[in-house]
């Protein structure tokens, strides 16, 4: 049973408001990754290794599948870091995986989000995460005197 406060995918009603946004310009999408103990390629057994993955390792295989595809629609990795709890925030939540995801476009960012053999390798992220979120920003000016 999966748990209701876990958020592995978008809604279609965030996903509207992403685009009603009208994002001109590159987009960094903020991304918290909580990894499983052990990846559970239960639903994706197609790509399931011969042994008893962790949830970290499953998503090694997500980035190794996914990168070329993220390059060619003109996003790349900023940055990538291991987490742990909060320094401010709740005290009982804790994320494994900070990264920062540069798209070229909003438009640019559809197009990866729907290339059929990116998606093939989908299922190594759904193996590997018990929970997830997924923040757009875009730039905010500083003036700076």
């Amino acid at each position: 049973m999966t748990n209701p406060k876990c958020y592995l995918e978008p809604t279609q009603s965030a996903g509207r408001e992403f685009f009603s946004r009208g994002i001109t310009g590159s987009v960094v999408m903020l991304n918290l990754l909580r990894f499983r103990e052990i990846a559970d390629y239960s639903a994706h057994a197609e790509l399931a290794p011969s042994s008893a993955i962790s949830g970290a390792e499953a998503y090694r295989r997500y980035m190794d599948h996914t990168l070329p595809f993220l390059r060619e629609a003109g996003g790349d990795v900023l940055f990538v870091g291991n987490g742990a709890r909060w320094l401010i925030g709740p005290e009982t939540e804790r994320w494994d995986m900070a990264m920062l995801v540069r798209q070229s476009s909003a438009t640019s960012f559809l197009a990866f989000a729907q290339n059929k053999e990116y998606l093939a390798g989908m299922g190594h992220r759904a193996a590997a995460l018990e929970d997830s979120r997924l923040l757009p920003l875009t730039e905010w000016k500083l003036s700076i005197d």
